[in-house]
């Protein structure tokens, strides 16, 4: 795809991820939007993926440990063909396999299910660490929260990443500087961030995480230093609906009535 080609597809992803919530009455609409673009490049330039092959062996995995946004993920995959964009519809329904934290059960190319948050990096570590000891080529990506640094795990699987030289992981942080109540400085302050990850000897790339070719440089390119990456992606909580945009609100709220109809007034002029 080119960068024209995956700026419509974020578009698409935010359209489907704010209909799926409001239809089922699930909410996260705000992660979802901040991280539209970082799922758009991931999923329509930069990894190798197959949609008529979800298990194939080279394929590139990728984690959303931030597992609350998972409609994200799904309608990304829906429109790469992995599924019907008609499945969506079901999205948080009883008996539905799309649940609102996302789920690899019954769901081809979602590799695991996740929600609580913390605990995707460990597992995209020990991937990254046997893809490596076996000599594959595929790369291993790790989507994740800012307010998710807070939890200690993200910590022990960062130094052990880094100790190992997993330069076939990368982590792509969705910096929007939100969490579940207020900022995050305000609950745990995270900076100096990047210095911080630079102490764990991986490498940091600091980006505008709704900059397409922003995105696709520094998630396409190699290590240049042999250790893992981190994509420090500088995003807006709710981007793409105005009034949605840096209000913790939405990080639990759900759009209905007029609400819906101004944010998906929004969202279609972005088509």
């Amino acid at each position: 795809m080119t960068t024209l080609d995956t700026v419509t597809l974020a578009a698409r992803i935010r359209r489907h991820a704010l209909e799926m919530t409001s239809r089922g009455g699930s909410s996260h609409i705000g992660s979802i939007l901040s991280i539209s673009d970082i799922l758009a490049v991931l999923y329509g330039q930069v990894m190798t993926i197959d949609p008529t092959q979800p298990k194939l062996p080279h394929r590139d995995r990728l984690i959303l440990s931030k597992g609350h946004a998972g409609a994200g993920v799904y309608a990304a995959l829906a429109e790469r063909g992995f599924f019907s964009t008609e499945k969506l519809k079901t999205h948080y329904q009883d008996g539905s396999d799309l649940s609102g934290h996302v789920s690899h059960k019954g769901i081809p190319g979602v590799e695991l299910s996740t929600g609580s948050l913390g605990h995707g990096l460990s597992v995209g570590t020990g991937m990254a660490l046997s893809a490596k000891k076996r000599s594959n080529r595929h790369r291993v990506y790790v989507v994740m929260s800012d307010g998710e640094c807070d939890e200690g795990s993200i910590w022990e699987a960062a130094m052990f990443a880094g100790f190992h030289r997993l330069a076939n992981l990368v982590v792509v942080i969705d910096y929007n500087k939100y969490q579940s109540l207020t900022t995050t400085m305000e609950t745990l302050d995270l900076e100096p961030f990047a210095d911080k990850w630079r102490a764990f000897r991986w490498e940091v790339r600091a980006v505008d995480g709704h900059d397409h070719g922003q995105l696709t440089d520094a998630l396409d390119s190699a290590s240049t230093t042999g250790q893992p990456i981190c994509v420090l992606a500088h995003t807006t909580k709710g981007k793409g609906v105005s009034f949605m945009e840096n209000q913790v609100l939405w990080h639990y709220r759900t759009a209905k009535g007029d609400e819906f109809q101004n944010a998906m007034a929004e969202l279609d002029n972005l088509l």
